[in-house]
């Protein structure tokens, strides 16, 4: 089954043609229309070029470019950024963008794409050193002025590769995708043929630099005459991208699906839109949305309209790497009619001019732009008798339950047919038992609609039980979910894609009758007898209390060595003599707590909802200076002299301020809201997503029913959507 698209040949295109050709003609054409609004950043086409000109002869100094070279650029600001950008194809390079924020993946990024040349400041450059030798050219005031010493002409054509770009996948391997230039501008070419893009277009890419989103797509706005919004900071925040859309005036934004939700739906202007059922009048500029990078559901697709104005347009791009962010496309307007079911729907639609669908044993498979074998994206999908290409899952997100795989996609697609679902992924975790003999069991993690207003976020979803009915007849007994756990959202990495495997896992394989009726995850825990799980509970406060006592005793031992005499209560009545003991022992217990969790809190943090890197390790070295202050601060008051005015007074300020501020920090961490997946500081392990602090919820042991899987049968819907990006 091929599904196949109009050419995508320009009959008059030169061979010369590239996407720095299409830049430079608009430069000559309209050297005063701005090409970056990025705040005092901005610059005009006939700037832009100027200065790409002096980085472009800057490079071609250095003597560091052989024939094809690769360079790499690991600027964060992203005016400086297309500046960069264009220099290296003015020099005859081909670019890659590396991720500084985070120097694991920026290191993978370099082995992936082996650069000739970094382009970098002295602080990138401390985070990417891997100790290998790659030069680097700084960046910075020194290069600054060196390049402002350098004519602004283009500098003289420089032997030109064929290589234009080199892009990454996502996962761990990150592995790099050369563009050639033929493929960069055909796809360019592709999507303009789909948008219609005009001069008078204002686009904003909320991607980060190094994703595809944003390394291929800059070349959307400056082709085609358009003006580029960039932020001002190095990254969107919620906050930026709203006011950014309205004071710009943005016509045109790409982004992934949480993102677009977050503005159009999660808003709170979006929100008052909502309730009184019009379009929301701040986002009243933009004519077209295009989202990517993971699957859309009909119904998600017709709320993110619903909040545009009449007559705008919103695309659902399924964009692999290797095509350049293109691929197929789907608007609801392509359906021929309603269809049933659109909360169970993903549609991935048609190939974008110059792209080929094709379904092979059930796999989708892609011809890219210039054509070459088809490239299997590792998505399910069928070709249905409309036309239009239907999302079915993934390979890599398969389960095994009782020696069979099957595809999750059909059963989270079930489960979001129940009214308060917004969206569910399935996992596997081990069950009952322990070691080897453990046995798998499915859970169902939930979150709610974008559009949900509950407090707490998620309350209103369903138990164990109403899920259970609500799947009863629709689903085999061993597809059926054993347990579900309540999110108030579904983890997503740093391009918005769901992220199964950073989903909270349950507390281990703790298979414990704790309820005398049922287990903690439902009837398939209810395993061995209630004198077993007395004598595993009875051995759990024996090694507590054996540890508390062993912790108490050594931080004594230690008090008596550091502070001889703070704890002597020879001349203490009782029982205000034991009552200080054990106001001692808390002391030497709080202390003990403050040292775990000063090498085991952060971690623990980390799952309760992103509140980025800082703000978490602020908040947990204040939780461990709240636990552990105690103990060295009583101490010293206990052995400080009463009118020893200058020691009482050291002692309040080193002790009792940072106690208040440590209040503080915690304050604003526990009221800080999680941050949203455009707004994602810095993650020391980026390939590890985080997940908010699930609410568990128990399920007895499933009822057998057989039914046909949804999603199998052709059903009439009411409105349309899928996206993701295959390769990364």
């Amino acid at each position: 089954m091929t599904q196949g698209s109009e050419s995508f040949t320009h009959f008059g295109r030169r061979a010369d043609d590239t996407v720095l050709s299409r830049f430079e003609r608009w430069v000559r054409d309209t050297p005063g229309a701005h090409a970056l609004a990025a705040g005092t950043g901005s610059l005009t086409y006939g700037q832009l070029d100027a200065r790409a000109n002096q980085s472009a002869r800057h490079l071609l100094d250095s003597g560091l470019l052989p024939e094809r070279a690769v360079v790499a650029v690991g600027s964060t600001p992203r005016a400086e950024l297309l500046v960069l950008l264009l220099g290296i194809l003015k020099a005859g390079a081909a670019y890659t963008v590396v991720d500084v924020e985070n120097p694991r993946t920026g290191q993978r990024q370099l082995a992936a794409a082996r650069p000739c040349v970094l382009l970098a400041d002295a602080a990138d450059q401390a985070r990417l050193d891997d100790g290998g030798d790659l030069r680097v050219i700084l960046l910075g005031a020194q290069q600054e002025a060196a390049t402002g010493r350098l004519s602004t002409d283009p500098p003289d054509r420089a032997p030109r590769g064929d290589a234009a770009a080199v892009l990454f996948t996502g996962g761990a391997d990150r592995r790099a995708v050369p563009l050639s230039q033929e493929r960069l501008l055909a796809a360019h070419e592709g999507w303009a043929r789909v948008v219609g893009p005009v001069p008078e277009d204002r686009h904003l890419i909320t991607a980060a630099p190094d994703l595809t989103g944003f390394a291929a797509g800059w070349t959307r706005a400056l082709c085609e005459g358009g003006t580029l919004v960039l932020p001002e900071g190095p990254r969107w925040t919620p906050a930026s991208l709203r006011r950014a859309v309205d004071a710009e005036r943005v016509t045109v934004l790409h982004t992934d699906p949480d993102t677009a939700a977050q503005l159009l739906v999660r808003d709170r202007e979006a929100s008052l839109s909502r309730t009184l059922r019009r379009p929301d009048e701040g986002l009243r500029s933009l004519r077209m949305v295009t989202v990517t990078g993971d699957r859309l559901y009909l119904d998600e697709q017709a709320a993110l309209l619903a909040r545009l104005r009449p007559g705008a347009r919103l695309l659902n791009v399924y964009g692999p790497t290797e095509a350049a962010g293109v691929g197929a496309r789907f608007e609801l307007p392509q359906l021929a009619a309603p269809l049933d079911g659109p909360e169970e729907l993903s549609l991935i639609g048609t190939a974008f001019p110059g792209c080929e669908l094709d379904v092979r044993d059930g796999q989708i498979h892609l011809t890219v732009p210039g054509g070459g074998e088809p490239i299997p994206t590792g998505d399910l999908g069928v070709l249905r008798p409309d036309g239009l290409l239907e999302f079915r899952g993934r390979l890599r997100d398969r389960l095994t339950v009782e020696g069979k795989a099957f595809d999750p996609y059909p059963v989270e697609s079930a489960i979001r047919g129940h009214e308060a679902v917004g969206a569910a992924l399935l996992a596997e975790v081990k069950g009952a038992g322990t070691g080897v003999n453990a046995r798998p069991m499915l859970v169902a993690f939930l979150a709610p609609a974008a559009e949900d207003d509950t407090w707490p976020p998620g309350s209103d979803l369903p138990d164990g039980g109403e899920l259970r009915r609500h799947l009863a007849g629709r689903l085999p007994g061993a597809m059926m979910p054993s347990a579900v756990f309540r999110l108030p959202r579904i983890p997503r990495d740093r391009a918005g894609r769901e992220q199964r495997a950073a989903l909270p896992m349950p507390p281990g394989p703790a298979g414990e009758d704790r309820s005398g009726g049922g287990s903690k995850y439902g009837g398939a825990y209810a395993r061995g007898d209630s004198g077993s799980n007395i004598a595993g509970w009875a051995g759990v406060i024996f090694f507590i209390a054996v540890g508390l006592v062993l912790v108490a005793g050594f931080t004594m031992l230690l008090t008596m060595i550091l502070w001889p005499g703070s704890t002597d209560l020879s001349g203490v009545p009782n029982p205000y003599a034991t009552l200080f003991f054990l106001l001692y022992l808390f002391e030497c217990w709080a202390f003990a707590a403050g040292v775990w969790f000063l090498f085991a809190g952060r971690s623990r943090m980390r799952r309760h909802g992103r509140r980025g890197p800082r703000i978490t390790a602020a908040a947990h070295l204040a939780i461990v200076y709240l636990l552990a202050a105690w103990w060295p601060q009583d101490n010293f008051y206990r052995l400080a002299a009463k009118q020893d005015w200058p020691q009482q007074a050291a002692l309040v300020y080193a002790f009792n301020i940072p106690l208040m501020i440590a209040a503080g920090i915690v304050a604003v961490y526990a009221s800080r809201p999680p941050l949203s997946a455009f707004d994602v500081e810095p993650d020391p392990d980026p390939d590890r997503a985080s997940a908010p602090a699930p609410v568990p919820v128990p399920v007895s042991a499933p009822a057998p029913a057989s039914a046909s899987v949804p999603g199998q049968a052709q059903a009439p819907v009411r409105d349309g959507g899928p996206t993701r990006d295959p390769a990364g």
